[in-house]
């Protein structure tokens, strides 16, 4: 199934005190009791609730051909019960049918039973245990035998003990019949009832229900609520009507699959295949179960038994694998312990309807949770998407000192992007979470040193990847790295940026000079320049990474004796525009033939147009693929009389 998909947007934190967590807790419960209790009323509406998103596209499909609203709705809902009482009516007699004919099947059982434990018919642990059952069962449903009509004193036998009188009632009547006999079925047909009026009347009134549920979730934004339910009735409707016609393709295969293999009542197992497929994980094993158990019973061999494995081992797979994604993608929306654990709830609350109806059901309030504001705590906690932005949960792995993970999925991530998409769109974004709480002053010294060691740990372990897009797109079955992917833009990836050769570096590249990229203020800009570092190597410009110490006086004697041909200096935390004007104008009295690039990573763009010029910085990027492409371009075009004096536009 399609997840529902809307727009990311950040949380903002929390501020429920712990009277509004005690008050949202009570109203849960509230609620799950109200389902529990008032379940008799609440499955009939849960049925036709779902039952109108799968009719809604064909009642809208009939209304384009100009047929009346009511028309539709009633010719609609006429042909779907009309359709499930008759599948109901031949499960019946099916079912019926295979009961009359099972003690046919017994003496099947037996040898097989004893063949398997490797001896004669009538002998092993089984079968003796079988006859002992049958036995007992003969014995128990033995009737007593009947007493001699008393010849002697009424009341009294012929030695004078009193007589047992037994009171037997009389044969049942024409009514009485007819009664035992529409008892069982009264609560099943006032299900039906209620679900097909329920159904009528939401088709009906359906755009009057929706304003209805605007309403209640709030009209602070008219337009992008209604925009929003639109959006997810759709989505919904042709979720649920697709995934009807993949069950039902599903059971029409495997009961003519059963028919073609001879096994009784194939009709039978092929609707119970495609009602149990709504079951996640174990509807497709029950709906093997049954027919397998037929199939040993009725052919002598095993051969029979073996088709009937192979039908369901084929099928389910290639419906669930092939044909599944190719008509609505491969995901749910929900994540796989939140479909275990719906499963279990909804059969807790409801009994084996709510097993069936647990997946629907679910997403539907992972829809919700993602539409409507209060409910969003529902898609957290069961949608399949991640909790956390790629960001975040580069920053979280970096802020926990856990540069194995974070490395992980960075490999996983470089199997479909580039180096530089990663690191300017993802770790780049992290390191700017971190700057934000440097700023708050919650992220102290030894916190800061820490995130330093554990980016250049991930960026040692990712010095073998080239900084290119890779040619095959390998994919990942990872919700996390799925949703790192999406976040990762190549419009201005490596693919454009080109790998020199020595022979293309001008002299003052080539001659030792190369590239320095320094940590302007702490070590949040020094883990920014280790990874420019590495994406200018990749790139065949000699790098190197220094620290904010770099610009005091001891390092800048060290700089002025490397004389580097270019100088990048990282901002990524907080900074004011005096603090970067002193850095550069230093740089730039010690070192005035070095090309000077300010990497405003912080994306304060009021800075640019002080700082841009040539008392200060030669140039200003906002992004690593921006200052290294920058780069690359004073590379193949100063030459070493030039200097910093030649200036690209």
């Amino acid at each position: 199934m399609p997840a529902i998909e809307v727009p990311s947007t950040v949380a903002a934190p929390s501020t429920r005190s712990p009277a509004d967590v005690v008050s949202n807790v009570a109203i849960g419960v509230f609620i799950i009791a109200a389902l529990y209790f008032g379940r008799e009323v609440f499955v009939p509406v849960a049925l036709a609730i779902l039952f109108s998103f799968v009719l809604a596209p064909l009642v809208k499909g009939l209304q384009k051909l100009r047929a009346p609203r009511a028309l539709a709705v009633f010719v609609v809902v006429l042909i779907a019960f009309a359709t499930l009482a008759a599948l109901t009516m031949a499960m019946v007699g099916q079912a019926t049918q295979l009961a009359s004919e099972l003690p046919t099947y017994q003496s099947t059982i037996r040898a097989k039973i004893a063949a398997l434990k490797g001896s004669g018919a009538g002998s092993g642990v089984l079968s003796r245990a079988s006859d002992v059952l049958q036995d007992l069962g003969k014995e128990l449903d033995r009737p007593k035998a009947e007493s001699p009509v008393p010849s002697e004193t009424p009341g009294l036998a012929r030695d004078g003990r009193p007589i047992p009188v037994e009171v037997h009632q009389p044969e049942p009547g024409a009514i009485e019949t007819l009664q035992a006999f529409l008892a069982p079925l009264i609560h099943p047909l006032t299900t039906t009832g209620i679900v097909l009026i329920f159904v009528v009347f939401i088709l009906l009134k359906r755009e009057d229900l929706r304003n209805r549920f605007i309403r209640l979730t709030g009209t602070y934004d008219l337009q992008k609520t209604t925009a929003a339910f639109d959006d997810a009735g759709k989505r919904l409707s042709r979720l649920f009507l697709t995934q009807l016609i993949v069950n039902a393709g599903f059971g029409v295969v495997i009961g003519c699959g059963l028919a073609a293999i001879g096994v009784p009542s194939a009709l039978l197992w092929g609707i119970l295949a495609a009602i149990l497929r709504f079951i996640p994980y174990l509807g497709a094993v029950l709906s093997a179960v049954f027919p397998m158990v037929i199939a040993a019973s009725v052919d002598p061999g095993w051969m029979m038994l073996a088709l009937t494995a192979a039908l369901f081992v084929i099928a389910e797979p290639l419906a669930g694998h092939v044909i599944e994604p190719l008509a609505y993608g491969r995901s749910t929306g929900l994540s796989p312990i939140a479909i275990v654990v719906a499963a279990t709830f909804w059969t807790w609350l409801w009994g084996p309807i709510g097993l069936v109806l647990a997946t629907p059901l679910t997403v539907c309030l992972v829809v919700l949770g993602r539409h409507v504001e209060r409910l969003e705590f529902l898609d957290v906690m069961l949608g399949d998407r991640p909790a956390l932005s790629a960001p975040e949960i580069f920053y979280q792995r970096i802020l926990a000192g856990d540069p194995a993970e974070a490395a992980d999925k960075a490999e996983e991530v470089l199997k479909e992007r580039s180096l530089s998409a990663y690191y300017d769109e993802v770790a780049l974004e992290g390191l700017r979470l971190a700057a934000a709480d440097e700023a708050r002053g919650v992220l102290d010294t030894p916190r800061r040193n820490q995130i330093l060691a554990t980016i250049r740990e991930v960026v040692e372990d990712l010095s073998d990847h080239d900084d290119r897009r890779p040619s095959r797109d390998a994919g990942t079955a990872d919700p996390e790295t799925e949703a790192t992917v999406e976040q990762t833009n190549e419009q201005e990836g490596a693919s454009d940026l080109p790998v020199l050769t020595a022979a293309e570096l001008k002299d003052t590249f080539r001659d030792g000079g190369g590239v320095v990229c320094i940590g302007a203020r702490s070590q949040l800009d020094e883990a920014a320049a280790l990874m420019l570092g590495q994406i200018l190597e990749k790139h065949g410009l000699a790098a190197e990474a220094l620290p904010p110490t770099a610009l005091l006086a001891p390092g800048m004697e060290r700089l002025v004796a490397r004389a580097p041909a270019l100088i990048c200096l990282c901002y990524i935390g907080p900074h004011n525009a005096a603090h970067v004007k002193y850095a550069l104008r230093r740089l730039r009295r010690r070192l005035p033939t070095a090309i000077l690039v300010l990497g405003e990573l912080s994306q304060v763009s009021s800075l640019l147009a002080d700082i841009k010029g040539p008392s200060l910085a030669d140039d200003v990027e906002t992004s690593l693929r921006g200052i290294c492409r920058l780069c690359l371009q004073f590379a193949e075009t100063t030459g070493a009389a030039g200097g910093r004096a030649h200036h690209l536009e």
